[in-house]
């Protein structure tokens, strides 16, 4: 026994000496790092006016290609292996106020001179930035050492680590000279893990249950109980909502209501059934492209899917181009996809090639020619949307389709594709207009008596009739459309009824494109105007030699007729109705560039050769495991909403101007486990990440870790984050009592202040809703982009009007006045006390119970009297002055000064820093 403890013994000082000597030999080698040491330089000091906007002198630095090129002056700025023949150094070190660089800028200090000398001197390697880099699993840190004979013993660091996140996150706290926090009290935990997965706060019984539970795996039993909560996807869902730009209306000026809860509805489900996030990515940027039902038809939950991209907005301002709308909507559509899945400032190249990132101009456009055939155009009524038939007019479906089985079936597709989102169709907004023609209601064509208009070039080969969505008050109206010239062969004579009505009508059989040009005849009405909506050339519905044919296509006109349910959603255009895609110069839309084809940027993997070069391409290529960035950006995305802060910081930008990670290995390590072990599992991702000791750690700090890790980011203690905007209001009900499980359906008006609202144009109110509905969660809220709900805004919550990756937190005066003041807040403070009322006999065991009820701890004396002196003051008021406690009380039949003063005490409560924030 003791010349084992001595061979050990020996083994372990040999151990540490050789690493020591290791250490030692390899101090001083090390060579200049360019992303670490080099590109902050140059992004610094010489891309403002050598980068992707300005090439001044045309030099530089943005490609490698580039630095090595002759400038204006024929001089090479960056010599390889030399620096004293590199022309860069030359006119740092000059003396010469016209040639020193930067020019009008701050010179260089010694170190940075330095360390460009050096680099250049060392062959100036140039490389890719971190982010851009194919991820690799790294290997996770041991946690064997001298203190636990190297493994031997499971004592310290080793008996604390749970599972690898914690040995990454140790092996940081040791460079730091940081410890870690012991971990939470139970009840901390599993608030703090209830609000973090479910956005709600646990039940009193929850509670007691875990505290009282001394089983190994009690904690995880939390975990995977939560995971499987409806309220998992619903808080989940909220955190996306503002990557979705998700909003109940369409933006800008007017603002209208649009109908897209069902997007919301989508997102929830897929969360609670924890869709894999590459099926989840898939199906929303392209699910209109994917798989197809019997009828030939996508799947109706990807095609709801693709709202993601028509939360873009809709601008119904008159006078506006609906095409520079349209082309605002590409570009929306480009930049929020780069920056909730490649967190990259893609923004910057609409105009010019990207100043810190080698993105050439060009491969902005190349990426927007995937969005550019999407059928919506920016017209008022928001075509193309998912149609949802309801009663009679689903049995029209039926019966039009099963006719169609039966008679022609390869016509199936394309008819059940016109009576569920009416494409391909022209709209008419873009009819070139002739005499007697205007533009009514912002987006479509108006024409009196003897007026006209142009289709341009329409292929009328495969076409028997003309579907089209007319209106008039006008009696006997005729509408001719002619071939090629206004006073052409009339392929068509419309009588046009004098009501809002889809008609079909049978135009002369003609081969190939031609111009379509209408005319009006409306003698009898000249001064009224006929509208057109839409037009669609269609083949005729198959099996015209049977009786029961004209009633089959009475339904099918009927069916596009009838105003039916609907939501926005993404349709590509294909054949003539696809389009070309440019480059816009400066980024001016008007002003088009080179013709360009879809493609993805060459800073990143390309995409696999037998790739599709359409959205389901470009969807695959973004969750491919060549991808550098999705990965490592989501994982970053639900780590930031943990701990309050991304390892990467700039969770939008993980580019060379964005913040370093601080763990990233840590990162790198989490993102290849959800690609390749957990299959894009956002469950078991999260279950990694909760079940850490890394997350269990107690919030509680000391001087020295305040010192050191003032702002915790090398995590030497648990969270202790502000409550999200949905999350202080959702707990207010969940422990008033007050809240509903209900799910899914249109947003809900809960209670807000009178006249935030202001809508000129529609008229539309505010109006409450009733019954449970006012106390649903936050997440189903009805969200107005130019007046959203007002509690939310104020706790930091965005507009919507575009994507915003996350929530910067504020800390104002007006977070209490809503807290104090609130509806929402006063009626969830009413009935708080209630509950307080019947939990003890005196205010002091009554405040002590609702202090418990929202924090689940015990309350300090020193903070307990000072609620006691709110309510006894508040009650010698309402004693005095007993009117007052009937305007306090206005949700409940109970009117006592003792129940006014309990409530006023509540809504204290309500407003406590630890009541709001995760601990």
């Amino acid at each position: 026994m003791v010349s084992n403890r001595i061979f050990i013994g020996a083994g372990v000082l040999i151990v540490a000496i050789s690493s020591f000597l290791w250490f030692s030999g390899s101090a001083g080698s090390s060579s200049v790092d360019y992303n670490a040491d080099v590109k902050p330089i140059l992004n610094k000091h010489c891309m403002g006016c050598h980068g992707g906007v300005k090439k001044a002198g045309d030099v530089s630095f943005l490609f490698e290609h580039e630095m090595l090129e002759p400038g204006k002056s024929g001089k090479i700025p960056v010599v390889r292996g030399d620096a004293h023949a590199s022309e860069m150094i030359r006119r740092i070190l000059s003396d010469d106020p016209d040639e020193k660089m930067p020019k009008n800028g701050t010179p260089l200090n010694d170190d940075e001179v330095d360390i460009l000398t050096k680099w250049i001197d060392e062959g100036a390697k140039w490389e890719t930035h971190w982010s851009y880099k194919q991820v690799e699993k790294p290997e996770v840190p041991s946690l064997n050492g001298f203190s636990n004979l190297f493994g031997l013993l499971n004592t310290g660091d080793k008996k604390w680590a749970t599972n690898e996140i914690d040995h990454f996150v140790l092996d940081k706290l040791k460079d730091k000279g940081l410890k870690v926090s012991p971990e939470a009290d139970r009840a901390t935990l599993i608030r703090r893990v209830s609000l973090d997965l479910t956005g709600l706060p646990p039940t009193e019984k929850q509670v007691a249950d875990f505290v009282n539970d001394k089983s190994e795996n009690a904690y995880e039993k939390v975990v995977d109980r939560l995971l499987k909560s409806p309220g998992y996807g619903e808080r989940w869902t909220s955190m996306w909502m503002d990557l979705a730009r998700y909003a109940d209306t369409k933006g800008y000026e007017s603002d209208g209501g649009r109908t897209m809860w069902r997007y919301r509805d989508y997102v929830v489900k897929s969360f609670n059934q924890d869709k894999p996030f590459d099926k989840f990515t898939i199906e929303q940027l392209a699910g209109d492209l994917l798989e197809t039902d019997k009828d030939g038809f996508p799947l109706e939950e990807n095609m709801i899917a693709t709202g993601y991209h028509r939360n873009t907005m809709t601008n119904n301002e008159g006078g506006t181009d609906d095409e520079e709308f349209r082309t605002a909507a590409q570009i929306d559509r480009v930049n929020t996809t780069w920056e909730v899945w490649q967190g990259t400032t893609f923004a910057c190249i609409q105009c010019h090639s990207h100043p810190y990132d080698p993105i050439p101009h060009e491969d902005y456009y190349k990426y927007m020619a995937f969005f550019n055939n999407t059928r919506d155009e920016d017209v008022w009524d928001e075509w193309p949307k998912m149609r949802f038939y309801k009663g009679e007019d689903s049995a029209r479906v039926e019966r039009v389709k099963s006719w169609i089985r039966e008679t022609k079936p390869e016509q199936l597709p394309e008819v059940t594709q016109f009576m569920k989102v009416m494409e391909p169709k022209i709209n008419a907004h873009n009819f070139i207009k002739g005499d007697q023609s205007t533009v009514l209601l912002i987006s479509y064509y108006g024409v009196k008596n003897n007026g006209n208009a142009r289709i341009a070039q329409v292929d009328l080969s495969n076409a028997d009739n003309v579907v089209m969505n007319i209106a008039t008050k006008a009696e006997n109206a005729v509408l001719s459309l002619h071939l090629d010239k206004l006073d052409g062969p009339v392929i068509s004579e419309i009588k046009v009824p004098a009501r809002d009505s889809v008609i079909i009508a049978p135009i002369a059989k003609t081969m190939g494109k031609h111009d379509v040009f209408l005319s009006l005849k409306s003698p009898k009405s000249p001064d009224e105007w006929v509208r057109i909506t839409w037009m669609s050339f269609q083949k005729a519905l198959p099996g015209n030699d049977k009786p029961e044919y004209q009633q089959i296509v009475a339904d099918y006109a009927t069916l596009l007729t009838h105003q039916a349910e609907s939501m926005p959603v993404i349709w590509e255009g294909k054949g003539d109705f696809a389009r070309k895609t440019n480059v816009f110069v400066r980024g001016n839309w008007m002003v088009k560039g080179a013709e360009v084809q879809p493609n993805v940027p060459k800073l990143l993997a390309p995409m696999p050769k037998d790739a599709p070069k359409d959205r389901v391409g470009l969807a695959k290529w973004i969750v491919s495991r060549d991808n550098a960035l999705t990965s490592r950006v989501i994982v970053n995305r639900f780590w930031e909403q943990l701990f309050g802060k991304g390892i990467v910081e700039t969770v939008e930008d993980f580019g060379s101007q964005g913040a370093e990670p601080t763990h990233p290995e840590l990162l790198d390590w989490l993102a290849v486990k959800l690609m390749e072990e957990d299959k894009w599992s956002i469950k078991k991702m999260l279950k990694t990440i909760v079940m850490s000791s890394t997350y269990r750690q107690s919030s509680k700090t000391d001087e020295n870790k305040l010192e050191k890790d003032p702002y915790n980011i090398w995590i030497s203690r648990g969270p202790r984050v502000r409550l999200s905007a949905e999350q202080v209001r959702d707990q207010a009900l969940a422990c008033s009592g007050l809240i509903s499980d209900k799910m899914y359906g249109p947003g809900v008006m809960p209670p807000q202040p009178d006249k935030i609202w202001q809508s000129p144009y529609s008229g539309e109110k505010w109006t409450l809703s009733e019954g449970e509905d006012r106390y649903r969660r936050g997440v189903y809220t009805y969200w107005k982009r130019t007046a959203p709900y007002p509690s939310m805004v104020t706790f930091d919550a965005p507009s919507r009007e575009f994507c915003q990756s996350r929530r910067i937190l504020t800390n104002t005066p007006l977070q209490a006045l809503v807290t104090l003041n609130d509806p929402v807040f006063l009626e969830a403070a009413e009935n708080l006390a209630k509950k307080m009322q019947k939990r003890g006999k005196t205010p002091e065991q009554q405040l002590k119970e609702g202090y418990r009820m929202l924090t689940f701890q015990p309350i300090e004396q020193k903070n307990l009297n000072v609620l006691v002196k709110v309510y006894n003051q508040a009650l010698d008021a309402y004693k005095k002055k007993p009117v007052e406690a009937d305007s306090m009380l206005v949700y409940g039949k109970e009117r006592t000064p003792e129940l006014a003063a309990l409530t006023i005490s509540a809504n204290v409560m309500l407003n406590l820093d630890n009541v709001i924030t995760k601990e």
